[in-house]
C-alpha cells in the first residue's frame, strides 16, 4: 500500500467510559478511493471510534491521524479536512435551510464566489432546492438527514466520516444517498458506520466488523462472504419427479460431497449440492451428467454466501 494514499491512520485507539472499555486497541488504515463500512452490533464501539475520528470525543490511548494531522495535536486541522455527518441529524432547528448552511459555509471559511457555488451545488446535488426557505424543525427526518449530509460534504472534503447515513429514509432516498456515496467516493475516503448489511455489499469496497470494542474481521464484503458455510453451495431446480434419477446419477460424481433436498414448489425441487472442489467444474460436472441422461435443468447457480449469517456467527 502506497502510505501516499492513506489519509486516515488509527493507532491502537481505545476508550473508557468509567470502568467500560468502549473500544480497545484499535488499528486499521483507509486509502484514497476506499468506502470503509464500519460494522457492529448495538455497544460494539462503532459511533465512539467515530466520535475520536472526528475530535468530537478524545481517546482514552492511542491516536489516530487524518491527512497527516493528529487527532490529539491537531484537532483544528483535522476537523478542516474532514466532513462528519453524526447520528440522528442534529442541526438547529430554528433556522431555515439556507440560513444554516449559509452558517456552515462561514465556519468553513467559504466566500464569495466560491461560498456561492458551492451552496449552488449543494442544493443541485442534495435535493434541497424546494425547501432551502423551509425550517429545518419543520422537515421530515429525511430531508433533516439531507441538510446535515450536506453540511458534511459542503466544503468538498477528502475525508467523510458519516454514522448510519440511511438511517430514518425511506427507500427511494436511500438508494438516492448510496448513489451520491458511490458518487463522491473516487477521490476520498469514505468510512460509514451502518447496521444494515445490504447498504456494505452495496456501497463498500471494505467492511471492518468489531464486536466487544475489538476489530474481529477486516476485508472486502466479498472476501468476507466466502466465510459463510453456505459460501459456494450449488443451487439445482430440477422436477420433482426427475429427483431420484438425479441424485443417483450426481451421487457417482467424485467431486460432490453432499446433496439435500431444499425447497419444493408446485412440480419443482430445489437440491443443494455441497462442491468438493472448484464451483464453476461442478456445475459443468452436473450439467453434463444431467442432460446426458434427459434431464432438464431448470435453474442452477452458485450461492455467493451470506453476509449477515457471517455477522452473526462472528460477532456473537
Amino acid at each position: 500500500m502506497d502510505n501516499n494514499e492513506i489519509l486516515v491512520e488509527v493507532k491502537n485507539i481505545g476508550k473508557y467510559y468509567g470502568d467500560i472499555k468502549a473500544v480497545d486497541d484499535v488499528s486499521f488504515a483507509v486509502k484514497k478511493g476506499e468506502v470503509l463500512g464500519f460494522l457492529g452490533p448495538n455497544g460494539a464501539g462503532k459511533s465512539t471510534t467515530m466520535k475520536m475520528l472526528s475530535c468530537f470525543i478524545s481517546p482514552s490511548f492511542g491516536t489516530a491521524s487524518v491527512k497527516g494531522f493528529d487527532i490529539i495535536n491537531s484537532p483544528e486541522d483535522v476537523k478542516r479536512n474532514l466532513g462528519y455527518l453524526p447520528e440522528n441529524a442534529p442541526a438547529y432547528e430554528d433556522m431555515t435551510v439556507s440560513d444554516f448552511l449559509d452558517f456552515i459555509a462561514d465556519v468553513r471559511l467559504l466566500k464569495g464566489a466560491q461560498k456561492k457555488a458551492k451552496l449552488d451545488s449543494i442544493y443541485e446535488l442534495i435535493a434541497l432546492k424546494n425547501v432551502r426557505h423551509q425550517l429545518i424543525g419543520t422537515l421530515s427526518k429525511g430531508f433533516k438527514r439531507r441538510v446535515c449530509l450536506a453540511q458534511a460534504i459542503l466544503h468538498d472534503p477528502e475525508v467523510l466520516i458519516m454514522d448510519e447515513p440511511t438511517d430514518g429514509l425511506d427507500p427511494n432516498q436511500k438508494f438516492e444517498v448510496r448513489q451520491l456515496i458511490k458518487q463522491m467516493s473516487k477521490d476520498k475516503v469514505i468510512i460509514l458506520s451502518t447496521h444494515i448489511l445490504e447498504e456494505v455489499d452495496e456501497v463498500c469496497t471494505r467492511a471492518i466488523i468489531i464486536a466487544k470494542g475489538k476489530i474481529v474481521a477486516d476485508g472486502t464484503p466479498e472476501s468476507l462472504r466466502k466465510k459463510s458455510d453456505t459460501y459456494g453451495t450449488i443451487h439445482l431446480t430440477i422436477e420433482k419427479n426427475n429427483y431420484e434419477n438425479a441424485t443417483r446419477v450426481l451421487s457417482n460424481l467424485a467431486n460432490i460431497k453432499n446433496i439435500v433436498k431444499s425447497i419444493e414448489k408446485h412440480d419443482l425441487i430445489q437440491l443443494d449440492i455441497y462442491p468438493n472442489g472448484n464451483a464453476t467444474d461442478v456445475i459443468n460436472s452436473v450439467t453434463s451428467q444431467l442432460n446426458s441422461n434427459s434431464l432438464k435443468i431448470y435453474e442452477i447457480s452458485v450461492n455467493p454466501g451470506n453476509f449477515s449469517e457471517v455477522f452473526r456467527k462472528i460477532t456473537k
